[in-house]
């Protein structure tokens, strides 16, 4: 488990800023209690096997007494480096995202099953949006209840859904909470 790089960095702040927008700075400060020390530390971002980790430097601390290759998890896994270069966020980053998140989509009950199949979101199902929403920005999608679903990319603006079939794409999955269930001996 090492630091992140200079240029993994930036891979990772900019998905991330995708999401949050200037909430990014809420998650890079956010205070860790965790541990035995009385003041609060700092969360982390680390790099294992192409996985990328937000974890308490406290537990990173710790950690140095285990190996590398005996080394399976630590924190949160947000994300994962491709053999390419690219970084994907995983699903696991969703309440962290989700918490900080300045796009967000709310679904009508009737669609939030389709999404969770792994399916895009279209304007027939949307039950809500924020204002503002430009195509390519990271959305993160909702239930009405406000539970986060899942995230995705915005394939339209919010103004320019309105003029839209019901059948048209408003935003391209990505991400979704149904994963868990699909992709469980990947995870």
């Amino acid at each position: 488990m090492r630091p992140l790089d200079e240029g993994e960095s930036t891979a990772v702040f900019e998905k991330l800023f995708k999401f949050t927008g200037n909430n990014l700075k809420n998650i890079v400060e956010n205070p860790s209690h965790e541990g035995p020390d009385p003041n609060p530390g700092r969360y982390c971002f680390r790099l294992n096997k192409n996985k990328v980790y937000y974890v308490s430097d406290s537990l990173v601390k710790r950690a140095t007494n285990i190996a590398r290759a005996n080394l399976v998890s630590l924190g949160t896994c947000i994300g994962r480096f491709t053999h390419g270069g690219s970084f994907h966020l995983t699903v696991h980053c969703l309440s962290l995202v989700a918490s900080n998140a300045i796009h967000k989509v709310w679904l009508k009950p009737t669609s939030e099953m389709s999404f969770l199949y792994g399916n895009h979101v279209s304007k027939g199902g949307l039950g809500r949006i924020t204002e503002n929403i430009v195509p390519g920005d990271g959305v993160v999608v909702f239930s009405m209840s406000d539970v986060p679903l899942g995230f995705g990319i915005a394939a339209k603006s919010t103004q320019g859904y309105s003029k839209l079939d019901p059948n048209g794409i408003v935003v391209l999955h990505q991400a979704d909470i149904g994963e868990y269930l699909r992709m469980e001996d990947e995870l």
